[in-house]
């Protein structure tokens, strides 16, 4: 049996397994499930059509599914999916998506949105993600795996952010961010690559050097831009990390593509 606080208000519709702990104070809506061992440790609030992964926790004053924040939201059936073995802490909240977007909000696996940290309508959150303290994301925002967004960081809507990218703290990210970027500024731009990052989860030296090469004929060449773009595409690289570049500038964008400041 779940291990519901006798404070808590859960309302019977809820789906729970049986290894689920709420604690005081929390309130589950009708239409939550939360699969085994999710623990809300107390005054979590978790409503829509939400459903939450095994092993995640979720901390005090989170709220999670309630309406988002678009004047066009009617009331539709839209969702929240989170993960597994995601760590939720305080104050963060979650919304679920629009009709006007994917209808859902997805946040990945073995993510950690620290406190304050906001994920609007129709976010699609990868797996490791990491939202330090106060880190917003504005509706239909696609954040790439093993990316970590620095504190009081926001990002525009409909930007997309490539994986394994380092977005520095009090960032403004207005434009799409290349997988293995690095973003710094009040009003951002791209300055460099992610190396740390990259080493961290074993990339091969061979693989930085060309991605290294690449994004210096890319964005520190002199010329212009869609004709160096060009041809890198025409060479084929065997490359993963180059091809993961290419491939997400070829994909559909919203708002263009963040590149270094100008000297």
């Amino acid at each position: 049996m779940p291990d519901v606080h006798s404070s808590a208000v859960v309302a019977p519709e809820a789906t729970l397994a049986d290894s689920v702990k709420i604690g005081p104070l929390s309130v589950v809506g009708p239409n939550v499930t939360l699969g085994e061992d999710v623990v809300l440790h107390s005054h979590v609030v978790v409503e829509g059509h939400t459903t939450i992964g095994a092993r995640t926790q979720i901390f005090p004053f989170a709220s999670i599914g309630h309406q988002p924040q678009d004047l066009k939201f009617g009331g539709e059936k839209t969702t929240v999916e989170i993960g597994t073995d995601t760590i939720i802490r305080e104050h963060v909240t979650i919304n679920p998506g629009t009709v006007g977007g994917y209808k859902q909000t997805l946040v990945g696996n073995n993510c950690m949105l620290m406190v304050g940290s906001h994920v609007a309508h129709d976010c699609i959150v990868g797996d490791r993600v990491i939202l330090v303290n106060n880190a917003t994301l504005g509706g239909h925002v696609e954040i790439g795996e093993n990316t970590i967004v620095g504190g009081l960081a926001a990002i525009h809507q409909f930007v997309r952010v490539g994986r394994d990218v380092m977005i520095g703290g009090m960032s403004g990210v207005e434009n799409d961010v290349i997988p293995y970027g690095m973003v710094t500024g009040d009003r951002a731009s791209l300055n460099g690559l992610n190396l740390v990052g990259m080493k961290r989860r074993g990339h091969e030296r061979s693989s930085i050097v060309a991605l290294q090469e690449a994004y210096k004929k890319l964005f520190l060449e002199p010329g212009n831009f869609a004709e160096r773009l060009e041809e890198m595409e025409s060479d084929e690289s065997d490359c993963d990390t180059v091809r993961d570049v290419l491939s997400f500038i070829q994909g559909e964008s919203l708002r263009g593509l963040l590149h270094p400041k100008k000297k």
